[in-house]
């Protein structure tokens, strides 16, 4: 029982934190360690044992923390930077901005203003397998797409709501959560997405179209009949054009930015065998070849080396931001385990006839409140994702199936935030207010999360 308490009070303190603006790395540290230290006080066995053992209660603290940060940044930290250093790589050369531009061409096509604005939010989330950054993507979408969307005949809002939605998923194999996943389960990345993300992501993907297509044409409708909308909501912004430099790439760059996943899905278990191509090979496989091509389009060797500048600075940043935030939310949930409340409540859930079922219940609720709450896919499903592996085990489930949906509904509970760092770019960049955004995000995340939970329910 009490360590049931203590699990409920570091969840309350870090939300509460959190919800305040603190530094998220930080609170999810700073909670980490001081439940590990009540647990290190009240518990008659050390916290850690083996070869990595200090012999001193207090050092053992340190030395989690020491022990995730050299197994994090190795492997799996390593595969995000470098899919950061990629994805700035790409911005730099002007790829990503041509991959969006040539891919928003076919919607001009479309003369219903709904079905512009749905066919853009499948847009979005196919984009967002290869721009795994919700924010980021946002961002392009915003200068490209949400022009299109409003000049189709959508409000800002519904248009600035698509943009919004449109990484909620996380599909992909890109994506941080989905490497973290594939790494949990012992999977190839692209084993994980074609075998287990897409069997989930197939059924609710049309469940998220309809919805979003309905909801936003009756919040339309009804806040112009209200007259919280004029037609001045439905006339095109003044939203900040691309650069000369990034319009004169050729569109054949639009390709670069798909190379990484076609190397990784030709030389996988799925299809070839023969050669071994890890995440990171991939990665620095294409930038070279991105690399070679824009040096001989720009013809001045100068210029070419420092784009490879964007690279580096890329990695490091997201070393700061979710690297650092990866080992952070693991050091946190280090804390819940070793309270023994989390193995409490899995035990007591698990002796119900619904065992597997009613485990990732709770787990699944847990994810999509906190993400909602504190605004981060990330720091919710880092927080609990590594917990899923031994309780699938103990109540006999699946766990890439548990883990999934988790990391599925952790993007979407993000979205319906509206402190979330996508949910606020997108609102100072259209200038509507964050909570009418949400507003329109929360109904179309809610069909989605429920659509994920009854399919992953099928499959565990």
């Amino acid at each position: 029982m009490l360590g049931i308490l203590i699990v409920f009070a570091s969840v309350f303190a870090a939300a509460y934190l959190i919800i305040k603006k603190y530094y998220a790395p930080g609170v999810l540290l700073f909670v980490g360690l001081i439940t590990l230290s009540v647990v290190t006080i009240i518990s008659p066995d050390p916290i850690l044992t083996g070869k990595k053992a200090t012999n001193l209660a207090a050092l053992d603290i340190v030395q989690i923390v020491t022990n995730l940060l050299q197994t994090r940044t190795a492997g799996l930290g390593m595969n995000i930077m470098a899919i950061a250093g990629f994805s700035y790589y790409m911005d730099r050369i002007g790829a990503s901005k041509a991959l969006v531009r040539l891919s928003i061409k076919p919607l001009e096509m479309i003369h219903s203003p709904y079905l512009v604005m749905t066919a853009g939010f499948a847009l979005s989330m196919l984009l967002n397998v290869f721009i795994p950054s919700a924010a980021g993507l946002a961002l392009l979408l915003m200068v490209s797409l949400y022009p299109v969307l409003i000049a189709a005949g959508v409000s800002r809002q519904s248009a600035a709501a698509t943009i919004l939605v449109g990484g909620c998923a996380c599909f992909g194999p890109s994506g941080s959560n989905s490497l973290l996943a594939a790494d949990l389960t012992n999977m190839h990345v692209m084993d994980f997405f074609l075998n287990v993300q897409w069997r989930i992501g197939w059924f609710i993907v049309p469940f998220m179209l309809v919805a979003h297509f309905f909801v936003q044409r009756y919040f339309d409708k009804k806040d112009l009949a209200s007259g919280k909308l004029t037609q001045a909501d439905f006339e095109l912004p003044n939203i900040e054009q691309d650069d000369k430099a990034t319009q004169s790439v050729p569109v054949f760059y639009a390709i670069f930015p798909l190379v990484p996943v076609f190397l990784l899905f030709v030389f996988s278990p799925l299809v070839y065998k023969g050669i071994r191509m890890e995440v990171v090979t991939a990665l620095i496989t294409s930038m070279l070849i991105a690399f070679v091509v824009d040096g001989l389009r720009r013809r001045n060797l100068k210029d070419s080396l420092e784009t490879l500048r964007a690279y580096p600075q890329g990695m490091g940043k997201v070393f700061t931001s979710t690297v650092f935030l990866i080992v952070c939310a693991e050091v946190f949930a280090a804390g819940l385990t070793k309270s023994g409340g989390i193995n409490t409540i899995i035990q007591s859930v698990s002796s119900m006839d619904a065992g597997a079922v009613a485990v990732f219940t709770v787990m699944f609720l847990i994810v999509v409140c906190s993400a909602m709450v504190t605004g981060s896919g990330n720091a919710s499903f880092f927080s609990f994702a590594p917990m899923i592996p031994d309780a699938a085990a103990h109540v006999g489930g699946n766990a890439a199936f548990m883990l999934s949906p988790l990391q599925l509904s952790s993007g979407m509970g993000r979205s319906m935030s509206p402190v979330a760092g996508v949910t606020i770019a997108v609102a100072g960049l259209s200038g509507v207010d964050p909570f009418q955004l949400i507003r329109r995000s929360i109904p179309v995340m809610i069909v989605a999360i429920a659509a994920t939970y009854v399919r992953s329910v099928m499959l565990i």
